[in-house]
């Protein structure tokens, strides 16, 4: 069975056209225009949303009404771009074809009863349509909190990018269905709460009816664009001018519930690793970690795809800004104020591609798919506790003379892990919270590998702090005021502030 579909943009040229009349039939417009330099492209971001098929001198954008009023005032040529149906394959043989939305919901319902020791579905509140963001978790322990990563895949929050979308529905069969045949697959599932969200933006995928993906849109049923809606490190809590979306809040609260460690949020319209940040120049502090990671992605889909796959931009990454300025994007959210990883993942140049090509995105992709969930496991890990009761606590990691703009992270109840992903070298880590005394170690990292530290922090109000609460080296109790005991592993050093409070800092080698 076969039916048509796909997109070839036919140029209206439009310089005085009434705006009711543009939006007469539609609620969100693709066009092109033309700018003269970077700077006047990221004042253009603030006021409609760019898409990624931008040159020198050209760029391509999405708006709706009111975002494309205030684009008038700038006096900037452009041109109206109409969509037009051509072939699209489809068959249910080997993920090559788009679902409908019923078929989507039924697959993530039959993931969760075939599989239910280690797979769960999450049903969020229902959208205004009917429809529903749905997640599936897969682990071990299903629903049990454990000393593990949480990871997030999410794709197609703009509705028209649907080459995640499918390979997301079969990275999670492939999961499921190598959970104990394949080992590599199967150490994943035993050491990280995996999450993946197939469908981000269901309304705007399903703009045209439920039945196929034919009428797909960037935006959702409100015509705004997801990607534009989060609260901004720059820009503030709605740097778009709209309401948080209702798709907006589940992620939101979400990512407040989990609290994920590291993530990705597939897109499509170009190829490309794309790193923090989108709404400002700075670069981030773990820099050197993005680019390896992100390199491994690219260079990996280079050796499963054809020659010129994540060949594009710098070798196959890009930073963000370097790129074009995004505000209020789910990348930076996730980074800043959660102080999680979440990098943007381009798959391919068309949008929603004919879907006889799925299989080649699968088969360039799904290695990085894994190697990428499996950076989850490494760098700096470990538990937090009180020293005294031994119960988990919340804490601050921090990275001495390294951490910047949000980059630190917390331990995460009930279980008081953390998970600090670092490039390789030597670092000086603090851990604190407040009535707690601070604890700083010196550690070591290797890429692709795990450093497992835990930590015990004592409490101010703790009397008779002895070296053998701290590190088990006795050495009886401390009284020396404003002096450093020096220990063969160990330098302490106890202060006496104005206010009559001990603080003690160990610095332990």
């Amino acid at each position: 069975m076969k039916f048509l579909f796909a997109l070839i943009f036919l140029p209206i040229c439009l310089f005085s056209q009434d705006i009711n009349q543009i939006f007469s039939e539609k609620g969100e417009i693709y066009f092109s225009f033309e700018y003269k330099n970077k700077n006047i492209l990221n004042k253009i971001s603030k006021i409609v949303s760019l898409d990624h098929k931008i040159n020198k001198e050209e760029g391509f954008a999405y708006a709706n009404k009111r975002e494309f009023s205030k684009f008038l005032e700038l006096n900037i040529d452009y041109k109206i771009l109409n969509k037009r149906k051509v072939v699209l394959e489809k068959s249910k043989n080997n993920w090559d074809y788009y679902p409908t939305y019923s078929e989507y919901v039924e697959m993530m319902e039959n993931f969760a009863d075939s599989f239910p020791h280690i797979c769960k579905l999450h049903r969020t509140d229902m959208l205004n349509s009917g429809r529903e963001i749905l997640f599936i978790e897969i682990s071990k322990n299903i629903g049990i909190k454990e000393n593990e990563p949480s990871f997030l895949y999410t794709s197609s929050m703009h509705g028209d990018e649907l080459t995640g979308y499918v390979l997301m529905l079969r990275l999670i069969d492939d999961i499921l269905n190598s959970y104990g045949n394949n080992t590599y697959i199967t150490s994943l599932v035993d050491n990280i709460d995996i999450w993946i969200n197939p469908l981000a933006n269901p309304d705007g995928a399903y703009a045209g009816g439920n039945s196929n993906v034919l009428g797909a849109t960037r935006s959702n049923a409100n015509f705004i664009d997801l990607n534009r809606n989060y609260p901004d490190p720059q820009d503030g809590q709605h740097p778009d001018g709209n309401s948080w979306q209702e798709e907006t809040v589940i992620f939101m609260g979400l990512a407040d519930t989990v609290n994920f460690n590291l993530a990705s949020n597939l897109h499509t319209g170009s190829v490309v690793a794309n790193y923090p940040w989108d709404t400002w120049s700075n670069l981030p502090a773990d820099l050197i970690w993005w680019q390896h990671v992100c390199n491994e992605y690219a260079d990996t889909c280079q050796q499963y795809g054809n020659s010129n796959y994540f060949t594009g931009f710098d070798n196959g990454i890009t930073n963000g800004y370097d790129w074009y300025e995004v505000d209020g994007g789910r990348q930076d959210y996730s980074n800043y104020f959660k102080h999680s990883r979440e990098f943007t993942l381009e798959l391919s140049n068309n949008k929603t591609p004919n879907s006889n090509t799925l299989p080649y995105y699968w088969n360039a992709n799904v290695n990085s798919f894994y190697n990428f969930m499996e950076q989850s496991l490494y760098g700096l890990t470990g538990i937090i506790t009180d020293s005294v009761n031994g119960l988990p606590i919340k804490a601050f990691v921090e990275v001495i003379n390294h951490d910047f703009d949000s980059s630190q992270v917390y331990s995460s109840l009930p279980i008081g892990n953390y998970h600090r992903y670092l490039y390789q070298g030597s670092y000086q880590i603090k851990f604190s919270k407040a009535g707690y005394h601070t604890k700083i170690k010196n550690i070591s990292i290797l890429n692709n590998n795990s450093t497992v530290k835990d930590i015990q922090l004592v409490p101010l109000s703790f009397v008779g702090i002895n070296e053998k609460n701290i590190s088990q080296n006795y050495l009886g109790k401390l009284n020396i005021l404003g002096k450093k005991v020096n220990t063969n592993k160990n330098n302490i050093t106890i202060e006496k502030k104005s206010d009559g409070t001990i603080n003690k800092t160990i610095i332990i080698n």
